[in-house]
């Protein structure tokens, strides 16, 4: 089947666990996956944002699956893919969005244990998530996982250097990962929002005008439709 008449890929019905769901773009799009038909798998670190998400999404009856999982604990991590497995059987789709940007200061005031916690939570823990979820990514029969990655974290950047360094850590483990499936049926790639509304954006840039900011509803409209699309683009990184 080619390209152009290859079928979407559904998305009501499917399976997917999405990260950083107290928040943002992963809050938006756990609740647009849910109004959408697809059996959602909220992780935050937040027990509260997690059950107000909830709220919501029971609020547009439909129900989701709560997982209270802290990333700097990616030891912990393990158990999530024997536990979805045992409930589920397999997982169609990872969105991984959970990210820290971690206090900004001058690369000669940084400290260890910020340049730890980044690297923890942003590179490690997808590691980790990736080690316990591909082999149910890889029992799904076309199943996608798509990793968040940031334009800010460029090299260079002032200010930014753990939260730079740990995101392009993140993305050289991905694009690892990638390449080692290419001849699977899972297809994994790394995605880069616009500016939008988050707390994080807001902790990078305090003086951005929101004006010029995308609401996370928007963007996960557009993720959600790269991630129902037929064929997912071929580039290492993916602009919604």
């Amino acid at each position: 089947m080619s390209a152009e008449t290859k079928e979407r890929w559904r998305l009501e019905g499917r399976i997917v666990l999405v990260t950083g769901a107290g928040d943002g773009l992963g809050r938006a799009a756990a609740l647009a996956l849910a109004k959408a038909g697809a059996t959602v798998i909220a992780t935050s670190r937040r027990r509260r944002k997690l059950e107000a998400l909830d709220d919501d999404i029971r609020a547009a009856g439909k129900a989701a699956t709560l997982l209270p999982l802290d990333l700097a604990e990616p030891d912990k991590l393990l158990p999530i893919g024997p536990s979805i497995y045992e409930r589920f059987g397999r997982l169609d789709a990872l969105i991984h969005c959970a990210a820290v940007i971690g206090k900004l200061m001058p690369t000669a005031q940084l400290d260890a244990e910020t340049l730890r916690h980044a690297m923890t939570v942003n590179a490690l823990a997808t590691q980790a998530l990736i080690a316990t979820l591909d082999p149910l990514l890889q029992a799904a029969p076309d199943a996608r996982a798509l990793f968040l990655t940031d334009r800010l974290a460029k090299r260079g950047k002032p200010f930014l250097a753990a939260y730079a360094a740990s995101k392009q850590a993140m993305e050289a483990i991905v694009l690892a990962y990638a390449a080692e499936t290419r001849a699977t049926s899972l297809e994994v790639r790394m995605v880069a929002p616009p500016a939008m509304a988050t707390v994080l954006r807001k902790t990078a840039y305090p003086g951005e005008a929101r004006a010029h900011q995308l609401p996370p509803e928007t963007a996960a409209e557009r993720l959600l439709a790269l991630l129902a699309a037929p064929t997912l683009p071929t580039t290492e990184i993916i602009d919604l």
